[in-house]
């Protein structure tokens, strides 16, 4: 703050406070979605009916554990034991290793653009509207597949301890789940808190009482006669729909408070804990159960449980079953529904599934839909389903990463992640490269299932889509590399936009006038004379002034002591005789202005113009820029703005304290 003290030394008098009212920022950006001024009033509308933030650090956790701790667990092992013998658990723990390296780009994504729609709306911003449509109905089908397939396990065990039809009782299970989503998503995060501490509970005594029973001689051949090393990929990929919830949680990251810490310590931790459990589970089955008992079992921990445990051992871990199934399914609902939410709002799907509920805050229509959806699926072959939700993850994955990689190197000024991917840009390239693999290995079965999908999501496109000429990041990379201006500014108003509320920022008194600064951009070289003839020419008719009087106003301010504080800024500021007029000018020069002395290249000019009675703005006015410019990036972003939205977001999505 030395900076604003020396500056106030000038001037004396009392300091009247003023109280400034605000609105909500995102309603200055109501075209960056729409793309079409003649909906203002809709997206304003829109905007109002956001929904609630009401999901802790705690919630985004039990959110993506559960949506992992589920059939993946309780049925596929089996399978994949079949497949590839005793280094089963070694390709579970593969699997989630990748899953981990992959999710680094969630993370990022998600706490720059804490958006409803997850991947949809980070592949949609980066690669476009048709990319984001087939990624986003492809997230869509394979979560609902997902949670289909946990409310037919759910159906199963019904059906097996109270001998309840299994159909009936898959649909009686889904609209129930439906309604607790409707309810209010803090109300299903309440709910999956409570069963995934069940569940670890459970799982926990299950290898604590197991692992003392292990027969190492279980393991032994590693490997099934047949299988091997690139094996193990293909069986890797096949069980990657375990680690599916970590796309769950980016879709909802929109509800989850304080996105900047949440998000990242949530997702990290579930899939750390959800990885080590995995792992532990499956040393404790393989080295209980016999092989030939294993092999293709569709209850392997159930059965490893009766032959340890006996019948209470059975039951209990059914009860683990039971209580997977429910979080998968309340879960896999809750993330599923937000697709067409954010499909919806982005015009590629019809307006109706866009709305909210006023009182729950949760999208009604969007729910109902995907729950509409799950009852149809409930038939589906379980093999199909795995391998098919599988490689959509996998696909999401890769255009995830992608999708960093196109943000960062496009160099938009207002992708502002709080957590980024490390070891950039070679590991986003490295996972592009692995989970490609992965899908290569799983065989092309499911890839022709995915392409269906993907043409359906074409039609979906042309039908609804081709209206939308939403500007993307790779509008700016493609401008960047031929050094020509292809973008509208809009995806940085809506990232802008996205970071007041992600940040909480509210506007006050030095945004407003930041908002109706006139902003020149000087191109050559100058002296501070220059400089006030182009200020006094440019910006005098803004103060009613004439423009030779305005340069002797700021030659008598410069005369008295210099107004350049830094080698990259300085703040000229006159005295106008006139009452309850204030003004701020912003300059840039791109090759810097001499002030004298040891500041000749000064980039960043502050011009404030205002009258005697306005003293309390102008000495706010100075504390604001003065946090602003002693910011350590702020030289970096001031001179890597390119145009006067950017120089105006450079202030207005700074660290400072605001006033209230």
């Amino acid at each position: 703050m030395i900076i604003f003290y020396s500056l106030q030394f000038q001037y004396i008098g009392k300091i009247d406070l003023v109280q400034i009212g605000f609105e909500y920022c995102c309603l200055l950006s109501y075209t960056l979605l729409i793309g079409n001024c003649n909906q203002k009033e809709d997206y304003i509308y829109m905007l109002k009916q956001g929904l609630k933030k009401s999901l802790s650090g705690l919630d985004v956790f039990c959110i993506a554990s559960g949506a992992m701790i589920s059939s993946g667990i309780f049925i596929l092992p089996g399978i994949a034991f079949e497949a590839i013998g005793p280094a089963v658990f070694l390709a579970y723990m593969i699997a989630g290793i990748m899953a981990l390296m992959g999710a680094l780009a969630i993370i990022e994504l998600s706490t720059a653009m804490p958006r409803s729609g997850g991947d949809y709306y980070y592949i949609e911003r980066s690669l476009g509207p048709l990319a984001g449509t087939i990624s986003g109905c492809l997230s869509w089908f394979a979560l609902s597949l997902k949670t289909a397939f946990a409310l037919f396990g759910l159906a199963e065990v019904a059906h097996i301890t109270l001998g309840i039809d299994v159909t009936l009782c898959g649909i009686l299970a889904t609209i129930f789940f439906v309604g607790i989503n409707i309810i209010g998503a803090k109300v299903a995060a309440v709910f999956e808190v409570v069963m995934v501490i069940g569940l670890l509970l459970l799982l926990g005594l299950f290898i604590f009482g197991g692992v003392s029973h292990v027969s190492v001689s279980h393991f032994e051949p590693f490997f099934n006669e047949g299988s091997g090393g690139k094996a193990i990929f293909a069986v890797a990929g096949m069980v990657f729909i375990s680690f599916g919830g970590l796309l769950k949680v980016s879709s909802v990251s929109e509800e989850v408070k304080r996105p900047r810490r949440n998000i990242p310590v949530g997702m990290l931790t579930s899939i750390v804990v959800v990885t080590i459990l995995y792992v532990l589970v499956l040393i404790v089955v393989v080295g209980i159960l016999p092989a030939a008992q294993l092999s293709g079992s569709l209850t392997p921990l159930a059965d490893a449980a009766k032959m340890h445990y006996g019948k209470w051992g059975y039951y209990l871990i059914t009860m683990g079953a039971l209580l997977a199934f429910i979080t998968t399914a309340n879960a896999g609902i809750l993330a599923a529904s937000r697709y067409p939410l954010a499909l919806s709002r982005d015009e590629l799907l019809p307006k109706l599934l866009s709305r909210v509920n006023g009182k729950s805050k949760t999208p009604i229509v969007s729910i109902c839909f995907t729950g509409g959806f799950i009852i149809l699926a409930l038939q589906l072959e379980l093999l199909t389903l795995v391998k098919v939700a599988s490689t959509v993850i996998l696909l999401s994955y890769v255009l995830t990463n992608l999708a960093v990689i196109i943000l960062r190197e496009s160099q938009i000024q207002n992708y502002r992640p709080s957590f980024k991917v490390p070891l950039y840009p070679w590991l986003p390239f490295m996972n592009v490269l692995v989970f490609v693999f992965m899908i290569i290995e799983m065989g092309f079965e499911a890839v022709e299932v995915s392409l269906f999908i993907i043409a359906l999501a074409l039609l979906m496109y042309l039908f609804f889509g081709r209206k939308v000429g939403r500007e993307s990041a790779l509008m700016h990379l493609i401008g960047r590399i031929t050094n020509k201006r292809l973008d509208t500014h809009g995806l940085e108003e809506e990232l802008s936009d996205i970071l007041r509320q992600r940040d909480g920022l509210i506007k006050d008194d030095f945004d407003v006038l930041v908002e109706e600064a006139p902003v020149i951009i000087l191109k050559k070289a100058m002296t501070v004379d220059e400089l006030f003839h182009e200020i006094a020419d440019k910006l005098a008719d803004e103060l009613d002034l004439k423009a030779e009087k305005m340069f002797e106003f700021l030659q008598e301010r410069e005369e008295e002591s210099s107004t350049a504080i830094s080698p990259m800024v300085a703040i000229p500021h006159i005295i106008i005789d006139r009452e309850n007029s204030f003004k701020l000018f912003l300059l840039k020069s791109e090759k810097g202005v001499d002030f004298g002395n040891t500041y000749d290249e000064v980039k960043a000019i502050f011009v404030l113009a205002g009258s005697r009675d306005q003293r309390h703005r102008h000495l706010k006015t100075l504390a604001a820029i003065a946090q602003l410019v002693q910011h350590r990036k702020f030289d970096t972003t001031w001179q890597k703005a390119r145009t006067k939205e950017q120089l105006r977001d450079v202030l207005l999505l700074g660290q400072r304290k605001r006033e209230v």
